[in-house]
């Protein structure tokens, strides 16, 4: 198998082409009720397979939930290993939402189930937690740039709690950093020199605010989860990133999957939120 391009290379390409926006794949319980599906594996799978047949050829980019398919055990991850080739296959990236962290050996293993070319779950990025100390990724920052894929690092999450360890001053620091904005640097690092875009991105939550003290410059995508029912607007994003706005790859989950199961509506909503972000950062 020829080597990708690298994954901050390809998601330029892919949002210049398709539009600014990732499309969450968050089959909720109360989702799959609201589409008159049941929850259990053959709503899953319907769910699941009208999202990817209306979406996968025009969405640039998809962040499947891997918990809500796990929670199915072996036939759930069945579902999710189709919808990621279908994905793919369409043109899409796929960001698979599994925030694996660990140290050594496990962590190797978890960037080999989804970052290693032949794993059924090969996807081209995927979230990553950093709690364990940034170095503990390297076994995933290694894997990503030999396949060409990127990763996602828990930086400034949009929940309440993450303040709490992620806007904590690192003591240590003779910059007195925030470990948010210890991590940041990290990924600045990695993805020096990188053009169009490195492939090394944050997860900044789009709910955030003025986030203006914080260095979000790091040449690396900014995945900013929070659009939509979680209350943050397209027009939101330039306050929120400053001039990194160009840089975030806005996602949307019930915002658009709610208009479902109705493929047109579903294509309309999507169309629509890719319009309003690119509007908003002027892409």
């Amino acid at each position: 198998m020829s080597p990708l391009e690298p994954f901050g290379a390809r998601l330029r390409h892919a949002m210049d082409a398709r539009g600014p926006l990732c499309v969450g794949i968050d089959p909720h319980g109360s989702l799959l009720s609201a589409w008159g599906l049941n929850d259990d594996v053959a709503g899953l799978e319907r769910f699941t397979r009208t999202v990817v047949d209306a979406l996968a050829d025009r969405v640039a980019v998809f962040k499947p939930q891997s918990a809500f398919f796990e929670r199915f055990g072996s036939r759930g991850i069945a579902v999710l290993e189709k919808a990621v080739a279908d994905l793919r296959d369409a043109g899409a990236l796929v960001v698979m939402d599994a925030k694996r962290g660990d140290i050594g050996s496990t962590m190797a293993a978890y960037a080999e189930t989804y970052l290693r070319k032949d794993s059924p779950l090969f996807s081209d990025a995927l979230t990553v937690s950093p709690y364990l100390g940034y170095g503990s990724l390297k076994p995933a920052v290694d894997l990503a740039r030999e396949s060409g894929c990127g990763l996602f690092v828990l930086a400034l999450t949009s929940n309440p709690e993450g303040a709490e360890v992620q806007r904590a001053v690192r003591t240590e620091d003779p910059a007195g950093r925030t470990i948010a904005a210890t991590m940041l640097a990290h990924l600045a690092e990695d993805n020096a020199g990188e053009t169009p875009l490195g492939s090394f991105g944050a997860v900044v939550g789009a709910t955030l605010g003025d986030l203006s003290s914080y260095d979000l410059d790091i040449n690396g995508p900014l995945l900013a989860p929070g659009i939509g029912a979680q209350g943050a607007t397209p027009a939101d994003l330039p306050g929120v990133f400053g001039a990194a706005v160009r840089n975030v790859v806005p996602s949307v989950s019930r915002g658009v999957l709610r208009h479902g199961p109705d493929a047109a509506t579903l294509r309309e909503a999507a169309q629509r939120y890719a319009d309003e972000v690119r509007a908003a950062v002027g892409a």
